[in-house]
């Protein structure tokens, strides 16, 4: 199974011989800023592009452009880190259980899930970002993930998107999450597009994502963030399903955490700095050298992801919490998990795996869970209810 369609005229050999580094074809990038121009060697690739395989959407084009920044350019903060290296667990060597009678099962919101673990909203909206959407899908299903997609705001405004985004086919039971971009909310987005967002994912809850710098730095940014607050509200009141708030890469701490639960967040994704950073992503895209040298300054903005974890814990000890933002291993997840998340959440870390191949990104997993459970093993952990908490987890 290939992950980017052909033309007619390609061949098996030729999509192969396509494929950079980290797996995503140059073929199907149409690139900008200062990405590889027509013609032009791709970085990390043997040869020129053939042809796009880009769909007409200008919101289309930018997904699939920010996947080949995220996999092929260094888009990680600079000066910043999660904040887990400060963190170590002391380690049991007499933690008195068998390593098989571990559980890793937990519940969020309701939902049973198999694993604490979510692969985080990345992407959607063109045919090869929906080919990684359902190559995610089908391994969260397997391996008892939950699964959140790319913003479903492309499928809203052209239908013909729509499929990109259809994951619940192929992740019957796992719980899945809808995004949207928060800002939306104050350019016409309401209720009824948010509950055709749901509808086309299948999704069991929404979440809207805030992006205020990726806006800012962003050429087709909306920057109108003023009263957001209050359209939050309104649509957590509003909507059927439970609606969440994350970050992108810069996290939440406690205060607006506090806020946003009170106004009916019913869970918050901290989506902390140390891992992606979209002024570092937006900076690649852009041929403005006063807004690339302005993204540049940003390198090292946000807050840790494990600040915010115990920030966010801290205010509201009983909320429904996700821990995400350049979680590297399972040991990380395990930290996130001690400092007070829920479920801990993978986004760009996953990427490569999935579009180089569904063994791949099973493997990926499987190291995860792996490494989880033999973090609770190594402190005598049987649950997460023992792991979370744990007073093993010291500061270095």
């Amino acid at each position: 199974m290939f992950f980017f369609e052909k033309s007619e005229a390609e061949t098996e050999e030729d999509s192969m011989n396509d494929m950079p580094r980290n797996g995503v074809p140059q073929s199907a990038v149409k690139p900008s800023g200062t990405g590889p121009q027509p013609g032009q060697e791709a970085a990390g690739s043997g040869h020129a592009g053939h042809k796009s395989l880009l769909p007409d959407s200008r919101t289309g084009e930018r997904k699939i452009e920010h996947v080949r920044l995220c996999l092929n350019e260094d888009v990680a903060g600079n000066g910043i880190t999660t904040g887990f290296e400060q963190y170590r667990f002391r380690h049991n060597a007499l933690p008195e259980l068998d390593y098989d009678t571990i559980l890793l099962g937990t519940e969020f919101l309701g939902r049973t899930l198999r694993t604490p673990l979510l692969i985080s909203s990345m992407t959607g909206g063109s045919t090869a970002t929906g080919k990684i959407n359902e190559r995610l899908a089908e391994a969260a299903e397997r391996r008892g993930w939950a699964l959140g997609v790319g913003s479903v705001r492309a499928a809203v405004e052209r239908a013909e998107l729509a499929a990109t985004f259809h994951v619940r086919a192929n992740a019957p039971t796992i719980p899945v999450i809808a995004n949207v971009g928060a800002v939306q909310l104050a350019y016409g987005f309401g209720v009824e597009e948010c509950r055709r967002a749901v509808e086309i994912a299948g999704a069991d809850w929404l979440v809207l994502h805030l992006n205020g710098l990726q806006e800012v730095f962003q050429p087709e940014g909306d920057t109108g963030f003023g009263s957001l607050l209050q359209r939050i509200e309104a649509l957590c009141r509003s909507l059927e399903i439970p609606v969440g708030i994350k970050e992108v890469g810069w996290g939440i701490d406690g205060d607006t955490a506090a806020r946003l639960y009170q106004a009916g967040a019913a869970f918050i994704d901290v989506a902390g700095a140390g891992g992606t950073s979209w002024s570092q992503v937006e900076k690649f895209r852009s041929i403005d050298p006063v807004r690339r040298a302005a993204a540049e300054a940003f390198a090292d903005w946000g807050i840790p992801t494990a600040e915010c974890i115990a920030e966010v814990r801290a205010v509201s000890p009983r909320g429904a919490l996700i821990g995400s933002g350049g979680l590297k291993h399972g040991v990380d997840a395990a930290k996130a998990l001690a400092l007070g998340a829920d479920l801990a959440g993978f986004g760009r870390g996953l990427l490569g795996a999935a579009v180089s191949s569904e063994e791949a990104l099973d493997q990926a997993l499987a190291q995860v869970e792996l490494e989880l459970r033999t973090v609770m093993f190594g402190i005598g952990a049987p649950d997460l209810a023992a792991l979370r908490g744990t007073p093993r987890l010291v500061r270095r």
